[in-house]
């Protein structure tokens, strides 16, 4: 289930706002008061949409968008005045927020919440691509590491140390991470 928190300075309008997103999918929705409010509670939580209704009692709600794009993969629409909305919209672009013009209508606001869902998919997907990718990158960095310890310590050349490792990863049925790890808390202690 998507988790959603909602960043408004007034009652009414956190109300109509769980309204429309809970109008087409459940959602566990979350409310915030103020912008401080908000950002303790996203130390606490991840939420997968943000939708901050400007302006905030202790903020115009922007800032606080900014910072949410920082430390988070969220997806966040912020909701303001139609007269401030281009100005704001075009501050905010660069940055990935979606901005919905009050008064919301309720298809624009639909499809700005599929909108920033999916946006926050393809992040997420991104963030793991690049998490799969250092991951290799480390183990690429000990396996060499373990080769370079080898030619040292035992006259291998590079081919060797990389046809022992391997060897030795079939043979014992694990990782060459691992045969490179003991190789290396072997020779290097």
């Amino acid at each position: 289930m998507d988790s959603v928190l909602i960043v408004s300075g007034s009652g009414k309008g956190t109300e109509l706002i769980a309204q429309l997103i809970n109008a087409n999918s459940r959602m566990h929705v979350s409310c915030a008061g103020s912008g401080g409010e908000a950002r303790r509670m996203l130390n606490d939580s991840d939420y997968d949409l943000i939708v901050i209704n400007a302006p905030l009692p202790d903020e115009f709600g922007d800032g606080l968008a900014i910072t949410v794009t920082e430390i988070s993969a969220s997806g966040i629409i912020l909701i303001v005045r139609s007269d401030v909305a281009v100005d704001i919209s075009e501050k905010l672009e660069s940055y990935g927020v979606l901005v919905v013009s009050k008064p919301i209508i309720r298809q624009v606001f639909m499809q700005a919440q599929r909108l920033a869902l999916a946006s926050k998919n393809r992040i997420m997907g991104l963030k793991n691509e690049n998490i799969s990718l250092q991951q290799k990158i480390d183990e690429i960095r000990i396996i060499t590491r373990a080769k370079c310890v080898l030619i040292q310590y035992l006259n291998m050349t590079e081919t060797q140390a990389h046809r022992y490792i391997e060897k030795q990863a079939m043979d014992m049925r694990t990782t060459r991470q691992e045969i490179a790890k003991n190789i290396l808390k072997t020779y290097e202690t």
